[in-house]
């Protein structure tokens, strides 16, 4: 695992961080209650994959794997795709059609893990 990464989507996941941290996200962990794990590759699915936990239970989002069981669903991205889905400019539904997005784990969990829970980039 190469943590030395710098990849484009920490900055999105840190901002993340602090927007569960306001009212809007406090509401967004109340609604959803799920865990999501996150693998983020720098160029290719399943290689130096930097893995976040979303979790929208607790509110909080952490670098490295999950310690309390399984999460309810696991995203692969690289960089770039996770970028475009999370800030609306790609589609989940086409994104894991087009082998752009990898899902593991309940599909019900899958379908709440939207555009809309990611804060929105002040600029990007």
């Amino acid at each position: 695992m190469a943590n030395s990464t710098q990849l484009k989507s920490d900055a999105l996941l840190e901002q993340m961080k602090q927007h569960l941290d306001t009212d809007a996200g406090k509401e967004l962990t109340k609604k959803i209650g799920l865990v999501y794990q996150i693998n983020i590759a720098p160029k290719k699915i399943g290689f130096e994959e930097v893995t976040y936990i979303v979790d929208l239970k607790k509110g909080e989002v952490i670098k490295g794997t999950y310690e309390g069981g399984k999460p309810d669903a696991t995203f692969s991205f690289k960089d770039e795709d996770f970028l475009k889905v999370a800030t609306g400019k790609m589609n989940p539904q086409i994104a894991f059609m087009r082998g752009a997005m990898k899902i593991k784990g309940s599909l019900s969990a899958a379908q709440k893990f939207t555009p809309e829970i990611f804060p929105k980039p002040s600029k990007m």
